[in-house]
């Protein structure tokens, strides 16, 4: 009955099925959530981040970077931006080069694109999950939960293990190992991060703007700037989740890493220095822990103090000894946490890892080993930075597999 059988209904399998039914092809869609495009759904806190107006390739990561400036040749923002007018979804812009839907909502999105494949005839079929993919001859055996299909082109977009609440699982690396791909081990990324520093609870809430830095075991050192959110497990926040593939990566090689954080990145440590002396009085019996609360969140205070053993001294006592004051200065500058773990995939927005791509020919996303096998989106060894990156990916790999299918 089908020409084609894509197995998944997320960004890429969607787009692979529009440019499928563009072409004449019957397209068949089993998806095994109770509707379609449930991570889509959940994006940009509903709004859908759908892309990005740069996405440059130092933003995306794989073992076989190559591959991805490959998939992007002739892909631009332009291209996705025609796609999706091409379908009725208008698009904005906003800050950091992120692209949404202009209605804003992430719904706006899915419902669209699930009217052009009915439009096309393509067939969904949701709460089916596929068990098992066999090939035979020059046909590709699908069982599923209802039964089975016989189909010529088979494209896995199955997505990765984020969010497996969302849907997410390892069913696709699973059949990409069984007919013969080599896996590259994944761990998740754009994910909270855990930690037993003996304060957490204390501060557990406190939200900053902060500057965050990571010196590898290479030597390299990494900083990303946003939000800081401690939390009673650890950390969280925009900045943690962009640097949070590079301490994961870490985290393969040593049990535990540690995290310089800048919790007030807009001074340099002279000028914190200096406008906290000027608040100096002289002899006054003023604790620190009232007088530092001009300066920073009243739950750090004693996070700060603490190591520092000034957590009972006056403001006097730093007047006559300004050692203790760049003390504290400095501290504010490099706060330190260690990092021992993840949220895992349960948390973490995207996955790294996947098929590996040197396997995959990025011109149609078709296997290397076997011919009409698809792969695309985050089932592959590609995973891009937060800011609609990994969808930009989706919708690039959705196109390419449905122009060659």
């Amino acid at each position: 009955m089908f020409d084609v059988i894509i197995i998944g209904a997320g960004a890429s399998g969607l787009v692979s099925a529009i440019l499928s039914a563009r072409r004449g092809k019957r397209v068949l869609i089993l998806e095994k959530n109770n509707k379609i495009g449930k991570k889509l759904l959940a994006t940009g806190n509903g709004k859908c981040n759908i892309t990005n107006q740069r996405p440059t390739l130092e933003r995306f990561y794989s073992q076989n970077p190559k591959f991805i400036g490959q998939v992007f040749q002739g892909y631009s923002y332009q291209t996705i931006k025609q796609f999706f007018k091409s379908i009725g979804l208008e698009l904005v812009e906003a800050k950091e080069g992120k692209v949404f839907p202009l209605s804003l909502q992430a719904s706006s999105v899915v419902e669209i694109l699930e009217y052009t494949c009915q439009e096309l005839g393509v067939v969904i079929r949701c709460e089916v999950e596929v068990k098992n993919i066999k090939k035979s001859g020059n046909f590709y055996e699908v069982s599923h939960t209802h039964g089975k299909e016989s189909v010529k082109a088979l494209v896995v977009a199955t997505g990765h293990l984020s969010a497996p609440q969302l849907g997410g699982g390892d069913m696709g690396l699973n059949f990409a190992k069984k007919m013969g791909h080599r896996l590259i081990e994944p761990f998740p990324t754009l994910v909270q991060l855990t930690s037993s520093h003996k304060n957490l609870k204390q501060i557990a809430g406190v939200k900053v703007e902060s500057r965050v830095t990571l010196k590898t075991k290479s030597g390299k050192t990494i900083q990303k700037q946003g939000d800081v959110l401690f939390t009673s497990y650890g950390i969280s926040g925009l900045a943690i989740l962009d640097i949070s593939r590079f301490v994961m990566q870490e985290l393969i090689h040593t049990p535990k890493v540690e995290l310089n954080i800048d919790l007030m990145p807009k001074f340099t440590c002279e000028q914190l220095f200096s406008l906290m002396k000027k608040s100096l009085v002289k002899n006054s019996s003023k604790p620190l822990k009232i007088w530092m609360q001009g300066f920073i969140n009243k739950k750090l205070i004693v996070p700060i103090l603490a190591p520092l053993k000034l957590e009972n001294h006056t403001v006097g006592s730093l007047s006559s000894n300004t050692k203790n004051l760049q003390k504290i200065a400095n501290k504010i500058k490099s706060f330190t946490i260690t990092i021992d773990g993840s949220r895992g995939y349960k948390g973490a927005e995207v996955v790294a890892g996947g098929v590996d791509t040197k396997e995959v020919n990025p011109n149609t996303m078709e296997s290397k080993k076997h011919k009409n096998l698809y792969f695309t989106g985050e089932v592959l060894d590609v995973d891009g930075d937060r800011g609609g990156f990994n969808l930009h990916f989706a919708w690039v790999c959705g196109l390419r597999a449905g122009e060659a299918v």
